[in-house]
């Protein structure tokens, strides 16, 4: 199966502010993964993914992750979700920093089918 990037970057976080990576518009199958080497001690990030169910419906949180402070394993992945929509957010992945300094994050979202 190709792997593919669809997107990717460093985001900085703002603590309480959400910010969201990546709208996927395309059928496939996708991962989220975010690089949390630069998080210590007392930071707090959310990683979320929004799904929509039908066409122009509402993207719905459907996963949720939380990681504090320093990280054993620095890569985290969500699950895959796929996706068949063509809408213009029928995919969304965020972060949220809510605790700390806010982080430089780097992340990338693939597209494995």
């Amino acid at each position: 199966m190709p792997v593919t990037a669809f997107a990717s970057g460093t985001q900085t976080a703002s603590i309480g502010t959400e910010h969201f990576l990546a709208n996927v518009n395309q059928a496939g199958v996708y991962t989220l993964h975010v690089d949390l080497n630069a998080l210590a001690s007392g930071d707090v990030l959310e990683v979320r993914v929004y799904q929509m169910v039908i066409a122009a419906g509402t993207a719905r949180e459907e996963q949720f992750m939380v990681y504090n402070g320093v990280q054993d394993v620095k890569i985290k992945r969500s699950e895959p979700i796929s996706n068949e929509l063509t809408d213009a957010q029928a995919l969304r992945f965020s972060i949220k920093q809510t605790f700390g300094t806010g982080r430089s994050i780097p992340w990338k979202v693939l597209k494995h089918a």
